[in-house]
């Protein structure tokens, strides 16, 4: 999911743009087409259950779509603050296109734009969905020290009528520190289900339209076994299991509620080698992230156990939107320039007696400086990598009893989790790869193994008590020893 926030800001560093992740640079620019069917099955690792094989909207139809135009936006303000007269005032703007979707745009130009292509709203709604006290009292938007919700912008595509654009990047990847602090790229921590919890609330329809359930070209039967048969239920029920998700956590398309995936932190990710948790795809050159961008919106591929995609598949999103190639390596050249928060904790000598007890610990084996990843994967639950995949991808062979439902049983699961980066777990959270702990602390709580924890990060609706598995090292620690590796750990 995306969504915009103010405008431009200032000129990037286009420097990044040869990063290679954990490999040698290419000192080549490539700017061939972003979608290509060979290119994208390349970087595409095989699923772990045989519905969960993901079919790319072939290119040729792919290229027929509309590319996005991004119109000038204007902030969305918490309702006591808002700017007096400043609504009426929107409603006398012109609309304004800042950039025709239509437009080519040349390598020299992508570092310029990439922020507004990351910022870029690409759904819209009358802006009186969300313009009264009301829904800011019931989704509790972050908010940054200038009074704005950066997750939401004001559009106007037509004089006199003001919609809140959503849909950009920034929704899910951008965060509001404690200090009004705005960090793009950042694990986003806006409430998005529950925002989608109360437009359901709002719209009070007489049955909740299914919802990620498009791009999962399988008999019906197998739609509702995936998604837990949740579109049969009330919709009293469906808006609870979104207002149970809480912020730093998003449902995508392919997951269970039970596990919706933690929202990735995209700064340093031009230096992984592998993109989402569960290990989806592959991350070699700045075009895949480009590529990865453009996926985002979940319309241009499917999850299947055929081997192409139907003509009626195709028909049915003919009328999306993508990014123009330009914008897609625009959007890459933004993450990859993307940097974190100045850190304000401190080196220290507790913080050094929490370095030298993660490297006595082994910690270093899985979580390598200076990226504080070794790159690799790991194999979950009882999954065995086919002999191919070991010389295919960096596979650690340490199994580490996290649960293992979101890799091995579910659309979107490969079999693996990637070995997560420590760089920057200060500002993050919630932590595991489904959002079910809330800080570090928490973490190395032994307490969490036990069947009736209750999680502190992301309970799901009707479930109470749930252990949190695996990855016993550190758990055994004695406080004083926790505590200053817990310092260390958020000095990186």
């Amino acid at each position: 999911m995306k969504r915009a926030f103010i405008a431009l800001g200032a000129a990037l560093n286009g420097c990044a743009l040869l990063a290679q992740p954990g490999r040698a640079t290419n000192p080549r620019l490539n700017v061939s087409p972003i979608w290509d069917d060979r290119e994208l099955r390349a970087i595409t690792l095989p699923p772990a259950v045989s519905e969960g094989r993901i079919l790319y909207l072939p290119a040729d139809a792919y290229y027929r779509l509309r590319p996005l135009t991004i119109y000038k936006s204007y902030p969305v303000y918490d309702i006591g603050r808002e700017p007096k007269h400043y609504f009426e005032w929107l409603r006398r703007q012109a609309p304004k296109v800042l950039l025709d979707g239509a437009k080519a745009l040349k390598p020299a130009e992508w570092s310029q734009v990439g922020r507004m292509v990351f910022e870029a709203p690409t759904d819209f709604a009358p802006a009186e969905m969300i313009h009264d006290r009301a829904w800011f009292q019931r989704v509790r938007p972050p908010v940054t020290k200038d009074g704005v919700v950066p997750a939401y912008t004001y559009v106007i595509r037509e004089k006199g009528k003001v919609e809140v654009g959503t849909g950009s990047c920034a929704t899910c990847h951008s965060r509001v520190l404690d200090d009004g602090t705005y960090v793009p790229g950042a694990q986003g921590n806006f409430p998005v289900e529950r925002a989608y919890a109360e437009t359901l609330r709002r719209e009070n329809r007489n049955r909740v339209l299914p919802r990620l359930t498009g791009g999962l070209l399988l008999p019906a039967t197998d739609v509702a076994r995936w998604t837990e048969r949740l579109y049969e239920r009330s919709n009293e029920e469906v808006i609870a299991v979104s207002e149970a998700m809480i912020p730093g956590v998003a449902m995508r398309s392919g997951f269970s509620y039970l596990d919706p995936p933690k929202i990735a932190d995209l700064i340093g990710v031009s230096e992984r080698r592998y993109l989402d948790l569960t290990v989806r795809l592959e991350h070699r050159s700045l075009a895949d992230i480009a590529r990865y961008g453009s996926m985002c919106w979940a319309s241009n591929y499917f999850f299947s156990s055929e081997e192409t995609v139907s003509a009626k598949a195709i028909s049915s999103v003919s009328e999306t939107m993508r990014y123009s190639d330009g914008q897609a390596y625009a959007f890459a050249t933004y993450v990859y320039s993307l940097r974190p928060p100045r850190n304000p904790n401190l080196p220290s000598d507790q913080t050094r007696r929490g370095e030298s007890i993660f490297k006595r610990e082994g910690c270093p084996t899985c979580h390598t400086p200076p990226l504080f990843t070794n790159n690799k994967i790991l194999p979950a639950g009882a999954f065995e990598p086919a002999p191919e995949h070991r010389s295919k991808y960096d596979i650690l062979d340490i199994r580490v009893g996290i649960d293992s439902a979101a890799a091995t049983n579910s659309l979107r699961g490969r079999g693996y989790y990637k070995v997560p980066s420590l760089k920057g777990v200060w500002y993050r959270g919630p932590f595991t790869h489904n959002g079910t702990i809330a800080t570090l602390e928490d973490w190395f709580d032994p307490k969490r193994l036990q069947r009736d924890y209750i999680p502190t990060g992301y309970r799901a609706h009707g479930v109470d008590h749930r252990p949190i598995p695996g990855h016993l090292f550190g758990l055994s620690l004695k406080p004083e020893e926790k505590t200053a590796l817990i310092a260390f750990l958020r000095t990186l």
